[in-house]
């Protein structure tokens, strides 16, 4: 096994490891990044839902416009299947063929001098006087852990640890195409998503479907994708009884940022570090702003231009509404307020304060009667 020394070895090929080996990589540093998948675009655990901001991000640059389908509106759907569509001028959405993205992010950081290993797993580290040694790999004056809501990094140096998840099932048809192809359609459900909710929308290659609830120690209840994809279908045209082409399935992060997120020469980005919306599960946006952060953060420290031993602290959001609403949906989750009150002022500004980050304004339904 190849040995050798590099500024930083990132742990993860997701959307934050790779954002933050890109950050290093491109201000001189030597970067290496190890995977334990030999294909990153392989058992995603990821929707492929990125909002608009995500898209601004350095790491996305120059990838094919085709790998991106743009939704500009999002229509919400209480139990009972009364909808509302919202939308905001100038912001979209967008949706991926997930797997092509992460193929396509792992190979433009390798033109940018990163080295990436897939295929390598992450066993153990072990403290040097001048930084880690990592089993298999090398050595390296920091070492970042990038490996997703289960961290082994965390794990074996000691870190702080998610510990809050929803468990999340999406499957993905090819060459399908939705009633309603430019919204993203959002289904709350204590039925069917306890604790989370329901979606469906058009991709660059079909459709994506998919589900998450509430996650407990132990359970073995799973999403019920068959049921909810016969409840609704009349609302999306979907064939409820088709096949999916690809499914994947996880735990998700839901319970804000871990602490502690670093110590002295390592430091966790991205699910790894809880650095996903604990209402919503968005963690793209999230974990590549997290990892640029601490990408750029460590490129001065390690290029000496900042010398200051300071932890590494970019801004952390606290999430203290959401983390209250995520509260309220595990504890007090019922439907008939839902179905009452979804279309009321009230209800649809604050859908739309999480959305679209207060820019929402209800948009004209093209199903409403007149």
């Amino acid at each position: 096994m190849q040995d050798d020394r590099y500024d930083v070895i990132v742990v993860g090929a997701g959307f934050a490891g790779l954002a933050c080996a890109h950050e290093l990589a491109t201000r001189g540093l030597r970067v290496c990044v190890i995977d334990r998948k030999q294909d990153l675009g392989e058992r995603m655990h990821t929707t492929g839902i990125l909002v608009q901001e995500a898209c601004d991000a350095p790491l996305l640059a120059g990838l094919p416009p085709s790998l991106l389908r743009a939704v500009p509106h999002v229509r919400l759907y209480a139990p009972n299947l009364r909808s509302v569509r919202l939308g905001a001028d100038g912001y979209r959405f967008y949706t991926t063929d997930t797997p092509a993205l992460m193929r396509g992010m792992g190979e433009h950081v390798e033109t940018c001098g990163v080295e990436l290993r897939r295929g390598q797993a992450f066993r153990n580290a072990t403290r040097t006087a001048t930084g880690w040694h990592v089993d298999g790999v090398g050595h390296t004056r920091v070492l970042v852990g990038a490996d997703g809501a289960r961290s082994r990094v965390a794990q074996r140096l000691g870190l702080g640890q998610v510990t809050q998840f929803l468990h999340g099932v999406e499957y993905e048809f090819d060459g399908m195409a939705l009633r309603e192809p430019d919204a993203l359609h959002c289904f709350i459900s204590k039925r069917f998503a306890p604790g989370y909710l329901g979606w469906v929308a058009q991709t660059p290659t079909g459709v994506q479907a998919g589900l998450a609830r509430r996650y407990r120690s132990g359970s073995k209840q799973a999403p019920d994708m068959a049921g909810f994809l016969a409840h609704v279908a009349t609302m999306t045209g979907l064939d409820a009884a088709r096949r999916p082409d690809s499914v994947r399935a996880g735990l998700i992060p839901c319970g804000g940022p871990v602490a502690p997120m670093q110590a002295d020469g390592v430091a966790l980005v991205g699910d790894a570090a809880g650095m996903v919306s604990p209402l919503t599960a968005g963690g793209i946006h999230s974990g590549l702003r997290h990892g640029a952060a601490i990408g750029r953060m460590l490129a001065a420290r390690l290029s000496g231009r900042e010398t200051s031993n300071a932890p590494l602290t970019p801004p952390v959001p606290g999430f203290a509404f959401k983390r209250l609403l995520r509260w309220t949906f595990d504890h007090a989750q019922w439907d008939l307020p839902i179905d009452l009150l979804l279309t009321a002022p009230p209800m649809r500004r604050m859908v739309e304060q999480l959305c679209f980050h207060q820019r929402g304004e209800q948009v004209p339904d093209p199903d409403a009667p007149d």
